[in-house]
């Protein structure tokens, strides 16, 4: 059964899923509605007319995949070496085309006895039940969902659990980035206390970033401390936020300034699901791929410039390509540095400033996460040009292929007050990344050459964001 927390008057600005033949199998609901509009310039998600949906390629461009962007480099590829171990599961098989059997992608990170694996592949949330069974603790596992996700995946995974002996309750909150708030988290947990939450049942996520962290705060929280897992629905999540532990909700102060490190027991990475995704989704996922191109591997950006195009437009191998690579990247730094005190904080390219750009939008549909880290990094990179570190072909080429693929390169779709500079100033002195009252960036050198830096004028700031404003 499933509790489900009045709508707020607010509707949340989140972009929906929407079905696909292959991930919808299972699940009769329809499609969610797109909640609010996108700015002028920035594509208008969710499932309506004239939008087609990204129909599933098949394995033409595999060839492709590791042609170019394999080779390890010093600051992210080397997952293998600390963090991540990748591997394959003899258990975790899935019948593939002509009875051929098709294993998911498996990394490890490695974190002691907190260590856990990532399962990249496709048809995984159907088997959901068996790769689930080994990490519980008790075959009982709280479903924490959203309104759209529910009606596209929630049934096959309900369906899944029991055929794996796994009890299941859901608990749905409404879509998008407003859920993400201290009202929403009471409302979770007190729907866990009263559907007889335990301490060795755990918390499952089914949904994009704003539901794993959500669930895995509330996971953090809810009688000190249960077990949780991911089982992202997005590029985005699958990428980034179902790895590494970070939970948290947002304030009117900033985004994620309350929070939690608390490390998932497994992560699910059906790619399947990407299918359901409204293209500006997938989008905004992407910038967060482009990132582990531009912290520390250069290869990878460039085999980007070469396939996004293609991995865009749905090619299965590419997107599962790019999930195993950024997943082995983030891991690796995970495991070096799980709270973010040295190496980690370098996942924060464009993040200072796509923090800001949110809060001044009121973390509204308007503008979503990917699409203002999208903004940060051709920024992060400008600013690195502008302070003499980065050569400026270097700045025009990171901006060059964001907005090819379609994704937001500045700030003249923004409305003009969150493009105010002072206003910009301030909403990054709350960044978590301050260091007594310091600003700490995430510049580059270069394509792949990433580092932290204390030392940026405020005046050289302030210019690079005005003539941002004003272009």
């Amino acid at each position: 059964m499933a509790a489900r927390r009045p709508r707020p008057p607010v509707a949340p600005g989140g972009t929906p899923q929407r079905p696909s033949a292959a991930a919808g199998r299972g699940s009769a609901a329809p499609p969610g509605r797109a909640h609010g509009a996108a700015l002028p310039g920035l594509c208008r998600g969710g499932h309506h007319r004239g939008q087609r949906r990204r129909a599933a390629r098949g394995d033409a461009r595999a060839r492709h995949v590791g042609a170019r962007g394999s080779a390890a480099s010093p600051a992210v590829g080397r997952g293998a070496a600390r963090g991540v171990r990748g591997r394959r599961d003899a258990g975790r098989a899935r019948p593939a085309a002509g009875g051929a059997v098709k294993e998911p992608d498996s990394l490890r990170v490695e974190l002691g006895p907190r260590s856990y694996d990532i399962l990249v592949g496709r048809g995984l949330i159907a088997r959901a039940g068996t790769l689930l069974k080994p990490v519980l603790r008790q075959p009982r596992v709280f479903v924490l969902t959203d309104d759209t996700v529910a009606g596209l995946h929630l049934a096959s995974l309900l369906r899944a659990l029991e055929a794996g002996g796994v009890a299941a309750r859901a608990v749905r909150v409404p879509a998008g980035e407003a859920s993400k708030d201290f009202a929403t988290l009471q409302h979770v947990v007190e729907s866990l206390l009263e559907a007889g939450i335990e301490r060795r049942s755990t918390v499952l996520a089914l949904g994009g970033g704003v539901i794993g962290d959500l669930a895995g705060f509330a996971a953090s929280v809810v009688l000190r401390g249960v077990d949780f897992v991911q089982v992202p629905t997005t590029l985005l999540a699958q990428v980034d936020s179902a790895v590494g532990g970070k939970t948290g909700i947002n304030t009117r102060l900033g985004k994620n300034l309350v929070g939690s490190f608390h490390q998932p027991r497994l992560v699910i990475a059906d790619t399947d699901a990407l299918a359901t995704l409204p293209r500006r989704e997938l989008l905004a996922g992407y910038a967060e791929v482009v990132k582990y191109g531009l912290i520390g591997d250069a290869p990878f950006f460039a085999w980007l410039e070469e396939h996004g195009p293609a991995l865009l437009d749905g090619e299965p191998d590419l997107l599962a390509h790019a999930v195993v690579k950024s997943c082995a990247a983030k891991a690796a730094l995970v495991g070096a540095d799980e709270r973010e005190s040295g190496p980690r904080a370098l996942l924060n390219l464009g993040h200072t400033f796509a923090h800001a750009l949110e809060a001044e939008c009121g973390f509204s549909g308007d503008l979503l996460h990917g699409e203002a880290v999208a903004i940060g990094l051709v920024m992060a990179f400008e600013l690195s040009a502008r302070l003499g570190l980065c050569p400026a072909e270097d700045a025009a080429r990171v901006a060059r292929h964001l907005a090819a693929v379609g994704l937001p390169t500045g700030l003249s779709a923004l409305p003009r007050r969150s493009r105010d500079a002072e206003r910009l100033i301030e909403a990054m002195r709350r960044d978590k990344k301050v260091r007594d009252g310091r600003m700490t960036f995430v510049l580059a050198r270069g394509i792949g050459r990433a580092f932290l830096s204390e030392d940026v004028p405020l005046g050289e700031l302030r210019a690079m964001l005005q003539a941002a404003a004003a272009a």
